[in-house]
């Protein structure tokens, strides 16, 4: 018997302040990756009300789907009614250092900082910081995603987020 049938999935919610790029890659990549496990969700400070074009060509490339990609604010989240969420993922610093409404349940938080491709010009650079920031996400969801996460203590669980994020740099 699977660890996602005995327990309610885990909720995510990835932070980045203008919710169109590495946040999205992490939402999309948890849930591909998570398998059911995880449920996870994007969202930015201040989020800039779409969806990097780049970002979701990188997802497509991978075979990554995301079909509800949008660019949303933090505060869906923090409102009556929104999704209880487990643990935080910030991708980068300004949202990292920003303050964050007050989450009920007070889930545990990392920060797993990565490059913002956004904005990288020119274009097929763009595309190059983008797949450098897929894999480097990558690379840490699946580490994080092999924890007992349903057995965890939270605390251990953002002890360990952290290290898989240090042992990436």
């Amino acid at each position: 018997m699977s660890a996602s049938s005995i327990y309610p999935p885990i909720n995510i919610l990835v932070l980045c302040t203008g919710n169109s790029a590495r946040s999205i890659l992490g939402e999309a990549l948890f849930n591909q990756l998570g398998k059911g496990r995880v449920r996870a969700y994007s969202a930015g400070s201040q989020p800039s009300g779409k969806v990097n074009p780049v970002a979701l060509e990188t997802l497509e490339k991978h075979g990554v789907t995301l079909p509800e990609a949008r660019s949303k604010s933090w505060d869906e989240f923090a409102a009556p009614g929104a999704p209880h969420i487990d643990y935080i993922f910030t991708v980068c610093a300004s949202a990292a250092g920003e303050t964050c409404p007050i989450w009920p349940g007070h889930p545990a938080t990392a920060h797993w900082g990565i490059d913002d491709p956004a904005h990288v010009e020119p274009l097929e650079a763009r595309r190059v910081a983008f797949e450098n920031a897929y894999v480097q996400l990558e690379q840490r969801i699946r580490a994080f995603l092999a924890l007992p996460l349903e057995t965890m203590p939270a605390n251990d669980i953002r002890v360990a987020a952290q290290l898989i994020h240090e042992a990436a740099q």
